[in-house]
């Protein structure tokens, strides 16, 4: 139970060093942990789970200092900008600040030691009654976490049963955790009624009641401290003692001002009224939802792994209205076509990830069609530019194998990434100019009468030196950011792509051209040609 109108914040530290926040080097120097309590509890219960949680996690040996946030967002960070965590001002809502040593001074990555935290801080959590989430630095995609289900139905309770039964799907999956919903727990709350009729006699408002009432619980700021240029404003708040605030017949007896100067006690001009909060109704595109979101763990921490799981469950699960929800693909692409009966969809990275790779691939379709007609409109020749790009795909052969090397070498998951995909992208431009370089001078050749054979022969002889330093060129420069979280698949694909590419290249282009030699002499006479009427 709680009173409708507190605020309260509460900032508990736990210092054991430097509390400064850096991101070094690709391994991020903290990770943040979510608390979150059920609905209309209060403050100082959550501020005592973050200091258990706390306690806890300077048990591991990588951890210099913990701040904790109960009732308050932490300062607004990269996690807050895409999750939006800076939103989280209620007094059951908590955060934790993990502060790490430099990557220069401890073994474990900052991926390693943030599935630890979870392993030693879920224990403490479930045992006082608190949902966590570890949440790290960047966390990934703006979405509200890794796996989330939107849970359609005909009407809120039909909804809310079945994302119930959902929350429980989750957690039956082992490598699926930090899993909740978005579902309020039902709670009290006190609410002040005014007597109209008894507040006019006095010549009190309505505004100057609520006034009060805010001044009393902390809400109500008298002005700021004036001390030299700041950035942010200190405000000035008085607030009623939490031991007397939180017993309702001795807030009867605040005061208030009547118009003539006089005080009245607040109990003469209304009275506190117990009352039950109203569910929070989400919708998206105007129709109503329940969210149940959940992390990934362990060696298959891709979000597709987790969902094949949950689904193997949802199968054999029919919802109260009787309907046997629809599964892959449907729910995957799209909401359910109506709300007449329950159904889900699955969004999160998913939905980040398929709509990334959809267009991104759609425009290299785009790309590889533009380079063809160029192509074609250098060489004259429609058979030619199809071998000059024959290598794009093969480039494939290097970026997979190499995001699977990267991972076994550095202990952590390179996945396939958007960045990844970018990085093919700009290397079919590459590959595609060493061949035409291969390509060209072969022709030149055959228009000086040299046979088809040794005129490619010729060309991988001349142009194999500048071909390489451009390879190695690509791969010096993409080493640097090998180790960054973001655009480390980039690095991977451009550095691994290139230089299995470059070597096929210089097989597959000389093959090709030995296979298509008429096409060759005939674009050699018709240069011959042009170069004559010229």
């Amino acid at each position: 139970m709680i009173i409708g109108l507190t605020t309260d914040a509460a900032r508990l530290g736990l210092e054991a060093g430097a509390t400064a926040r850096v991101t070094q080097g690709g391994m991020s120097a903290e990770f943040s942990v979510t608390i979150n309590r059920p609905d209309g509890t209060a403050m100082p219960v959550t501020a005592n789970v973050a200091m258990q949680l706390a306690e806890e996690a300077l048990n591991i040996p990588e951890v210099t200092a913990v701040q904790t946030y109960a009732g308050t967002a932490q300062p607004f960070n990269f996690n807050g900008m895409v999750r939006h965590y800076y939103l989280r001002q209620r007094s059951w809502e908590g955060d934790l600040l993990v502060m790490l040593l430099d990557k220069n001074e401890r073994e474990r990555s900052s991926h390693q030691i943030a599935v630890d935290a979870r392993a030693r801080l879920k224990p403490v959590a479930d045992r006082m009654g608190a949902k966590i989430a570890v949440v790290e630095m960047p966390p990934g995609p703006p979405v509200l976490q890794t796996n989330v289900t939107e849970i359609h139905g005909p009407d809120p309770r039909t909804r809310r049963e079945v994302a119930a039964k959902m929350t429980e799907f989750f957690e039956e999956v082992p490598n699926v955790v930090d899993v909740d919903n978005y579902m309020a727990d039902p709670y009290d709350y006190w609410r002040f009624e005014v007597d109209i009729e008894k507040a006019a006699r006095k010549g009190i408002t309505v505004e100057a009641i609520n006034r009060n009432l805010a001044m009393a619980m902390g809400g109500y700021k008298l002005g700021d401290i004036k001390r030299g240029t700041v950035l942010e404003p200190t405000y000035i708040i008085i607030q009623v003692p939490l031991s007397v605030r939180s017993q309702i017949t001795r807030l009867g007896d605040l005061p208030v001002t009547t118009s003539q100067g006089g005080t009245i006690p607040l109990s003469e001009l209304g009275q506190f009224v117990k009352e039950k909060e109203d569910p929070i109704i989400y919708t998206k595109d105007l129709r109503g939802i329940e969210y149940v979101v959940g992390e990934m763990e362990g060696r298959l921490g891709a979000p597709i792994y987790g969902m094949l799981s949950i689904e193997d469950i949802v199968k054999e699960y029919t919802t109260p209205d009787g309907n046997q929800m629809t599964t892959m693909p449907m729910n995957l692409f799209g909401p359910p076509k109506d709300d007449f009966q329950s159904n889900y969809e699955w969004t999160g990275e998913w939905t980040v990830t398929y709509e990334t790779f959809r267009d991104m691939g759609a425009a290299f379709m785009v790309a590889l069609v533009l380079i063809y007609m160029l192509v074609v409109g250098m060489f004259g020749n429609f058979l030619v530019p199809a071998i000059i790009m024959a290598p794009i795909p093969l480039t494939l052969l290097g970026i997979v194998p190499g995001h699977w090397l990267v991972s076994v070498l550095t202990g952590t998951n390179a996945y396939f990434t958007a960045t990844s995909m970018i990085g093919w992208i700009a290397l079919a431009g590459i590959i595609v100019r060493n061949s035409i370089l291969l390509v060209d001078f072969a022709v030149e050749e055959v228009r000086k009468g040299i046979d088809v054979r040794e005129a490619v022969l010729l060309s991988c002889k001349a142009r194999t030196r500048p071909i390489m330093i451009t390879a190695f060129a690509l791969i010096g420069g993409a080493s640097v950011i090998l180790t960054d979280p973001i655009f480390q698949g980039m690095a991977i694909s451009l550095m691994f792509g290139v230089f299995v590419s470059t070597v096929l290249t210089l097989l597959v282009i000389p093959l090709g051209c030995v296979s298509a030699a008429d096409s060759l002499r005939e674009i050699a006479a018709a240069r011959n040609t042009e170069a004559g009427q010229h």
